[in-house]
């Protein structure tokens, strides 16, 4: 019987015209929009073309609907892949054209923000750095220290203030937070024969907290021993170093007491910011404090087993960061150690 006389129809869609016309149709899918109506008319779940053919299979006559059903299923594969490869398409060609309007490829290239060294750094490098060309060599040390080498050794006293709680940093078991590196020094005249010329950077800790003093800060100090050194040796590498650090600057040497050297002195240059006509900065006096000199304590030198009538010798200690602070105009001593991106890159070392 025919389907005009009421039996089930062999096929009751024309799957090959449904497939061309969405072929037709997928052919000339422009946007997102387009593809969405598509998706919808031929795969949606309540009117789609697909779905519809499918759920007509039981009007298929019983002979015809295995041949029916396998044709249904062959076009749901075709659309459903095809309207997949539409939507990859679709999404690549709005990513590419993101990428065109948030990026100009005729700009020119941004230079990457490159990082620079500490000022402290730079300043401790330029000190090294002369006294490697006036023949010393770098001498390092712990910075725990024991009281034989950064007290006694150097002729401190039992009762000097600097053995106190107030300016020293003491740890368990009878050790301190070295304040000084002239520890260094020590180690270096126990473990070697004059002559000897060696500078010794690093840490250093202090009770002491101001705008010009910090608990932990960084010294470098000079050590000179030999046979016949006098304090004409120690004046003209005075002259040498400040002269090169500080170009132009003068030196100006007043007496003073250190319990490791004797004599002493302070060695004062003439005040960068002023240029010696005095300021605020210098006090009004033209002048500004920067080391700490004299000969070699004879009692020092024979805590180390060396024979006082024989060997003589110069030391004398800065802090770095106070040269950094008179380099870099830097007012605040604790400026330098908190950090902030905004100072370094003002200064750029």
């Amino acid at each position: 019987m025919s389907a005009e006389d009421g039996s089930a129809p062999a096929a009751p869609f024309d799957l090959e015209a449904i497939r061309r016309e969405f072929d037709e149709l997928a052919a000339r899918v422009p946007d997102r929009a387009t593809w969405e109506a598509l998706r919808v008319r031929f795969l949606g779940r309540k009117q789609g073309v697909v779905r519809s053919a499918l759920e007509a299979i039981s009007q298929v006559a019983p002979a015809h609907r295995k041949a029916y059903g396998a044709a249904v299923n062959r076009l749901k594969l075709h659309v459903e892949a095809e309207v997949e490869r539409l939507e990859v398409a679709l999404r690549a060609a709005a990513e590419a054209g993101s990428r065109r309007t948030l990026l100009d490829v005729t700009l020119p290239g941004r230079r990457p923000r490159v990082g620079s060294l500490h000022p402290v750094t730079v300043a401790a490098r330029a000190i090294e750095g002369i006294f490697r060309e006036l023949g010393y060599t770098v001498a390092e040390g712990p910075e725990v220290e024991d009281d034989f080498h950064n007290f006694e050794a150097l002729n401190f006293p039992p009762d000097h203030p600097a053995r106190d709680t107030q300016d020293t940093f003491f740890v368990e078991g009878g050790l301190l937070l070295r304040t000084h590196t002239s520890p260094v020094q020590i180690r270096t005249l126990l473990a070697r024969k004059p002559p000897i010329r060696v500078i010794c950077p690093g840490r250093v800790f202090r009770c002491d907290n101001d705008l010009r003093h910090s608990p932990m800060f960084h010294q470098i100090e000079c050590l000179a021993v030999a046979e016949g050194i006098t304090f004409s040796d120690l004046r003209g590498t005075l002259e040498a170093f400040v002269g090169r650090l500080f170009a132009g600057s003068g030196v100006r040497l007043r007496p003073s007491f250190f319990p490791f050297t004797e004599p002493s002195c302070e060695v004062d240059i003439t005040c960068p910011f002023c240029r010696g006509n005095g300021c605020e900065t210098c006090s009004g006096s033209g002048w500004m404090e920067i080391l700490g000199s004299g000969m070699v304590d004879p009692r020092v030198l024979a805590n180390c087993g060396l024979d006082p009538d024989v060997y003589s010798g110069f030391a004398f200690g800065m802090g770095v960061d106070r040269v950094a602070m008179i380099r870099y105009g830097v007012p605040n001593i604790r400026s330098l150690f908190e950090n902030d991106e905004r100072l370094l890159r003002q200064i750029k070392a």
